[in-house]
């Protein structure tokens, strides 16, 4: 599993229902509010062999209510 941090700004109002339609989507491991340009954190383990983009892009993105995402890969160095 490949560990990815996803920031997500939604729209004025929104953040609520979009955290809850990503618990329900069952893809999130970690999910948090925080404070700065993005609403919500998370972290996501996208299977081995997967495409990183395509499973964001068809599993998290068409959510309503999003409005921009950032997603920082992470690589294993120690």
């Amino acid at each position: 599993m490949q560990c990815v941090f996803i920031q997500l700004r939604c729209a004025p109002g929104r953040t609520y229902e979009v955290a809850d339609a990503i618990y329900e989507r069952e893809i999130v491991s970690e999910l948090y509010s925080t404070s700065g340009d993005y609403d919500l954190l998370m972290k996501v383990y996208v299977p081995e062999g997967k495409d990183v983009g395509k499973f964001i892009n068809d599993k998290l993105l068409d959510i309503d209510g999003i409005s921009r995402s950032l997603t920082t890969l992470t690589f294993r160095a120690f």
